[in-house]
């Protein structure tokens, strides 16, 4: 009985997908100005067969690492300081992950104090949050790896003009 259960327990691990992603199916359906969006309507990367990632992808590997690198480890793999966002992005929806950016987070417990500061009044976040969500999307799904994107997509028409605005 023991064998039976295992078995069937071992072919379920196997069926399940090796990463699930809180904000649904990652697959682009549109683009917005360059910026890929999924069927819900969140903001996903586009990794094309040879490698090449889609500018908000590339960005927010830069962005990720200027600015959430320092606690959350890099590539988004957590540290002493905070967890890994490739992990919280297999059960955290977008809208929670703009929530927690914005509006920062307290878990206090006898054992830890874990406290993620608000940066909903820094540009240099919040300007390319969609950037950095997407960037820790295509990491959290398995489908970008360690480092520096390979190749880049080229910057889409009117990003410049965009980035300026939001920067002030």
């Amino acid at each position: 009985m023991r064998t039976a259960t295992a078995a069937v327990a071992l072919l379920l691990a196997f069926a399940l997908p090796v990463a699930a992603d809180g904000s649904g199916d990652s697959t682009a359906v549109s683009t917005r100005d360059g910026e890929y969006i999924d069927k819900a309507g969140n903001p996903t990367f586009k990794i094309d067969k040879d490698g090449t990632v889609d500018w908000y992808t590339s960005v927010g590997y830069i962005r990720y690492t200027a600015n959430c690198m320092q606690c959350h480890g890099p590539d988004g793999l957590g540290s002493s300081f905070a967890p890994s966002l490739v992990d919280a992005l297999r059960t955290l929806v977008y809208s929670q992950f703009v929530d927690t950016v914005t509006n920062g987070k307290t878990n206090v417990s006898a054992s830890q104090d874990l406290v993620m500061p608000a940066f909903g009044v820094n540009p240099n976040v919040m300007c390319y949050l969609d950037a950095i969500f997407v960037y820790l999307r295509a990491r959290s799904d398995g489908a970008l790896e360690r480092g520096p994107p390979p190749k880049n997509a080229p910057k889409p028409a009117g990003y410049s003009a965009a980035e300026n605005a939001c920067m002030g």
